[in-house]
């Protein structure tokens, strides 16, 4: 008997989670900006990752701030260009609101796929009491594998019904025809999902397509 209770109680609090998931999905009024600055959390990433992403950073307003920049605990050259582009930017808006996290790398380059799925796990157990603590209202990526457990810590943020998180997913330059592994998974839970390529708007109806944007 009490093994059923056991059973049922899981039970339904799954189904709460699953229609909570739908909820946060389904929701687009984000109100973001109303109170004038948007925090946002950005996923930089090894090589040219970072380099995209902190273009798309300098198109943005001074009012996405503060800005939490999170890289991987192996990335030796992000941190230096972050630093980089805020100090040019402090320059332009009078003060600069950063600060960098670093977290465990879900993936290596050329790491096998089932070793990956633990190496994402043990990051994920970095990125959920960072990305609680932190409370972004948007996470901005563009598709290092080090996004994937920090966006899984961002909607559940929303189940949970501590804030609703805006994500917003910009597919890489380099990719023409098919979307990353991150893509791929995101593309279904991101808010926002950019592609730079006019055939991957066709074969993903849901992205929005603006021609080049990095």
């Amino acid at each position: 008997m009490d093994s059923q209770l056991l059973v049922l109680t899981f039970c339904v609090l799954l189904v709460v989670l699953l229609v909570r998931l739908l909820i946060i999905l389904r929701t687009r009024d984000c109100k973001l900006g109303r109170k004038g600055f948007v925090s946002v959390l950005a996923v930089a990433g090894s090589g040219g990752h970072t380099t995209e992403l902190l273009r798309l950073l300098g198109s943005l307003s001074s009012s996405y701030t503060p800005r939490y920049y999170v890289i991987a605990d192996t990335d030796k050259m992000s941190e230096d260009k972050i630093t980089t582009f805020e100090s040019t930017k402090g320059k332009k808006t009078s003060e600069a609101q950063f600060t960098i996290h670093r977290i465990p790398r879900s993936r290596e380059v050329l790491q096998s796929w089932s070793s990956s799925v633990l190496t994402t796990l043990y990051s994920f157990f970095y990125s959920l009491p960072l990305v609680f603590r932190l409370k972004p209202d948007l996470v901005l990526c563009n598709g290092p594998g080090t996004c994937i457990p920090l966006c899984v810590s961002a909607i559940l943020l929303g189940i949970l019904g501590v804030k609703k998180v805006v994500i917003v997913y910009v597919e890489s330059i380099c990719r023409v025809e098919t979307l990353s592994l991150s893509g791929k998974l995101l593309y279904h839970f991101s808010d926002y999902f950019f592609v730079q390529w006019p055939f991957l708007k066709d074969k993903y109806p849901k992205s929005i397509f603006l021609g080049r944007i990095v």
